[in-house]
């Protein structure tokens, strides 16, 4: 088929203004004139995305306008009962035409029509003239528009990704056989958005059962003689309505428009206009992303202070709180008085250190060669302790030359009333521990402190620099030159310029600081953060340190018997197809079961127009062909021996044979812990395939061996806990199996007569339920009819009726109040909760019910992680804690000190939070990680 070279993206303004308009509802942009200007700033970004990504040759926005339309002639009562539009929209609204504008972008608009219609219109015609049009909109209504040259482009929002919809996927998605039946659709069901009528009684799934079987709503009326009932009398009667209703939902496309596509041609935007807009709108993220802004790399270093005594604010240093930031785009290190100085003596650093010990609180950066901190090169330390200065002091990259060096400073580093400030401590702690120093408590880290303030949003420290203080730090890249072959090493890179870039990190680090602890106070989180996360910090540190051992010899065995299994099923493969095809290749693959082996009429395809062949789209062709099995088996072996077994040992450090994987502390929005480099919180479980990998897992060393200790279901205790709900609870307190006892309730038998598949379902509900699950989710996990899984969690509710009211409570004050709590305090934002989409409306719904459970839990393991921890130190333990997964801990630990971990670790793992029932923790030995499964 024939691809246009023309690219067209015709925006729909209202549809995405309201969008951006609820993103931002919960979580406000309120500018220093106080304008709300998240609509705006919505609208704006997902413009400025599109452009970016898409790289649109023609561009025109539509509007609607106040004026009444011919639908409004045809039904006095269309869009009768929508709310009245929110202020801040109709604030919104000509702020946008203005960035629209400046884009130099058309705006159109037609009194008498809605946006709908100018698209509509717009899109055939474009069509028609060779033109790849894009609808850009949420609205679902468009995809009656959609042909071989017109798509539905469904921009990305709040987590999910951008949607592109051609004519199949309309096709699959409605359930129709022609695209225009989207409109007999409508006109069935209704829209009770824009006050549109249908025929009462139908809703989607009749309506597209309907369609499916009529064609038409006009042929669906003349046939009412072969419908029943209750159905066959509102066709009759309400008939008419439904053929009014499907002309209200109909997009014209014969809009009386003078407009040119040529005129929608995009050159690029009027840049000083849109600077000046967005300093207007106070935009300073998108201010620095127009083409032409200039680079600003050089300093000022010509201040002579050299040790400052924070006895006031130096009036050059650096304070955001005076600057306009309507008026001026971000500060920059070029724009910035500052004093960052070269401490490379050993007078120097005597006189530096003689400082620092006089302050309450000291910045503190390393500077080096890598990201990896148990590879990385110290090439430098920077401190701050006053606005506007900073210190830097370069050590050599030999070792044995620089520990003397580093060890002068041993007495601020591991002083114990000096709090030490940092961004992503745990790197500087891991590296520092490597040249003889332990960095002592107490510590800030302002990545963890933005974690707890913002969960959702990232945590670097130029997105606080921009944040708090208007200005954006020097990126890296300055210095050592954008990624790629030819990217230079800091090892490279003049001093001085090191120096400006070191100094700025803790300078702007500690400016951060200033204004984050007021804040963490304010929202009521200096607790969690002083008890939870910054003491996490350093048992996370020493567990990255200590490293875990692998058995390279077990991963080399299970390697080579893998492959040869790889390769059976490879063949197994080409013999049910009937043909050699490369599996591992999508197209290829999509190619097989598609076209030559035809396993649906419907198969779902990629943007690009590749057939869709992830693990969904397969699940849902099981059953159509044994191919499909042995696919999913190829690939499950295929990604362990890529992802794990072949990758483990290419991890293992060459200094001291361990793997030193990285936790993460502020990248899950719940309060649990990740883990990259490589991922050991994901290697799986539920096969013996992916189990296996876990023996390759063994203690350090001779005489050692390897305790878990792991909650048992400690998320159904936490639910039952926070419900107070009798039964539940009393089934924990007398120490039964929780999924017999739910499956003796839900199927009204004795415990004893509980069979294997009762406390399945039991248990897929309990765990379910947590996870706010619909009828639609628990059947599909369940492999069981809709109807059953609905009448399953009925009868749940029903003989657990506090976790009901208990879910129940929650949303409501969710909804009132836009986010949930853990028992600690820690929260969660739910922009959705109040949301008119239903779907993002129930995720948010789920979020609620789940965050606080889930958090709870990962609150419970931290504290029991610290008070080990501690512990172990206090006795002088050889035993370490190597590992973290969900609810589990891995010790590797000396054989005669395990009868003391056994004895004491499940008591500080049960009174680490405690619940209103008893917490269970199971600890089991071996030689391995799989012996302890």
């Amino acid at each position: 088929m024939h691809t246009p070279k023309k690219k067209l993206f015709l925006l729909d303004a209202m549809a995405l203004i309201y969008r951006a308009h609820f993103a931002f509802v919960k979580n406000k942009r309120i500018n220093s004139k106080g304008m709300d200007t998240g609509a705006v700033l919505g609208f704006t970004n997902a413009l400025v995305e599109v452009i970016n990504k898409e790289s649109p040759t023609h561009l025109a926005v539509a509007f609607d306008t106040p004026a009444p339309t011919f639908r409004h002639q045809a039904f006095e009562a269309y869009k009768a009962h929508r709310e009245a539009q929110p202020e801040d929209i109709t604030l919104a609204i000509p702020y946008v035409k203005r960035v629209v504008r400046a884009f130099q972008i058309p705006v159109l608009e037609k009194e008498g029509y809605e946006a709908d219609d100018i698209i509509g219109t717009l899109s055939r015609r474009a069509a028609q003239e060779d033109f790849l049009v894009y609808m850009m909109t949420p609205d679902k209504d468009f995809a009656q528009l959609v042909d071989d040259h017109i798509l539905l482009y469904k921009p990305a929002f709040m987590g999910n990704g951008v949607a592109v919809l051609g004519k199949e996927e309309v096709l699959a998605q409605w359930g129709i056989n022609q695209v225009d039946q989207v409109r007999d659709i409508l006109g069935l069901r209704g829209d009770a958005v824009d006050n549109i009528p249908g025929i009462p009684g139908i809703g989607a799934k009749t309506a597209q059962k309907l369609v499916q079987i009529f064609g038409s709503v006009e042929n669906l009326i003349a046939n009412a003689d072969q419908l029943q009932g209750k159905l066959r009398e509102n066709v009759r009667t309400y008939g008419s309505q439904g053929v009014l209703s499907k002309e209200l939902a109909t997009i014209h496309t014969e809009v009386p428009l003078t407009f040119s596509l040529d005129q929608s041609h995009y050159q690029g935007p009027d840049e000083a206009q849109l600077k000046a807009l967005f300093r207007e709108l106070e935009f300073h993220n998108l201010l620095q992303r127009i083409p032409g802004k200039p680079s600003m790399r050089q300093s000022d270093t010509s201040q002579t202070v050299l040790f400052a005594i924070p006895l006031e604010m130096p009036q050059q240093a650096l304070t955001p709180t005076e600057v306009s930031p309507s008026s001026v785009p971000l500060s920059t290190l070029t724009n910035t008085p500052h004093q960052y100085h070269l401490i490379d003596t050993p007078a120097l650093r005597k006189e530096l250190i003689y400082h620092l010990l006089l302050q309450e609180e000291v910045c503190v950066d390393t500077e080096t060669t890598s990201i990896d901190p148990h590879q990385a090169t110290l090439l430098g330390l920077a401190f701050a302790y006053y606005p506007g200065e900073a210190y830097y002091v370069p050590v050599p990259t030999n070792p044995k030359a620089a520990i003397p060096i580093v060890e002068e400073f041993k007495s601020v580093l591991e002083s114990t009333t000096i709090r030490k400030i940092g961004q992503n401590l745990k790197y500087d702690i891991n590296v520092l521990k490597r040249y003889g120093v332990n960095v002592g408590t107490p510590i800030f880290d302002t990545m963890l402190a933005h974690y707890l303030l913002a969960p959702d949003i990232r945590h670097n420290l130029n997105t606080m620099a921009e944040q708090y203080l208007h200005y954006t730090p020097l990126p890296i890249e300055s210095l050592i030159g954008p990624k790629g072959k030819s990217q230079k090493n800091m090892q490279t890179v003049d001093i001085n310029l090191i120096k400006e870039y070191a100094g700025e990190d803790a300078d702007v680090t500690l400016q951060v600081y200033q204004k984050l602890a007021p804040e963490m106070a304010t929202q009521g989180l200096t607790k969690m953060l002083h008890e939870v996360e910054f003491p996490l910090v350093n048992v996370l540190a020493a567990m990255e340190h200590t490293g875990v051992k692998v058995d390279t010899e077990a991963l080399r065995i299970l390697s080579e018997s893998m492959a040869k299994e790889i390769q059976v099923l490879e063949q197994a493969i080409h013999n049910l197809a009937g043909d050699t095809f490369n599996i591992a290749s999508p197209k290829q693959l999509g190619d097989m079961l598609f076209n030559k082996l035809k396993l649906t009429k419907t198969p779902k395809k990629t943007k690009s127009g590749q057939y869709t062949t992830g693990e969904e789209a397969l699940q849902g062709l099981v059953k159509e062909h044994p191919i499909v099995d042995k696919i999913m088996e190829y690939r499950e072996l295929k990604k362990l021996k890529s992802t794990y077994i072949d990758a483990l040992p290419t991890m293992i450090s060459p200094t001291d044979g361990m793997i030193h994987t990285s936790y993460n502390q502020a990248v899950t929005s719940t309060g649990r812990l990740s883990s990259t480099h490589p991922n050991l919180q994901n290697i799986p479980i539920r096969t013996a395939k992916g189990r296996a990998i876990r023996k390759a897992f063994v203690p350090r060393k001779a005489g050692h061996l390897l305790l878990t200790a792991d909650y048992s279901q400690i998320e159904l205790r936490i639910m039952a806990s926070f419900a107070q709900d009798a039964t539940m609870m009393a089934a924990f307190q007398a120490g039964k199996d929780i999924h017999q006892a739910t499956a003796s309730r839900l199927f009204k038998v004795p415990t004893e007569a509980v069979n294997k598949d009762m406390r399945r379902q039991a248990k897929t509900a309990n765990f379910g339920i947590i996870y706010g699950i619909s009828a639609f989710g628990l059947a599909q996990r369940l492999n069981i009819p809709r109807s059953e899984a609905a009448a399953l969690i009925q009868a749940y509710f029903k003989e657990f009726p506090a976790i009901k009211t208990y879910m129940d409570t929650v949303i409501e004050k969710a909804k009132s109040q836009g986010y949930v709590t853990t028992l600690l305090g820690r929260k969660r934002e739910l922009r959705d909760i109040n949301s008119r989409n239903a779907g993002l409306r129930g995720f948010a719904e789920r979020n609620a019910i789940n965050a606080p459970i889930q958090g709870t839990a990962a609150e419970m393991i931290k504290l029991a992680m610290i008070h080990i921890h501690d512990w172990m130190l206090k006795k002088k333990l050889r035993s370490r804690m190597v590992l973290q997964v969900h609810d589990e801990l891995v010790f590797d630990a000396p054989q005669e000190e395990i009868p003391l971990l056994q004895q004491h670790i499940p008591q500080m793992m049960q009174e680490a939070l405690p619940l209103s029932v008893p917490i269970e923790v199971d600890v089991k030995i071996g030689a391995n990680w799989l012996d302890v499964y």
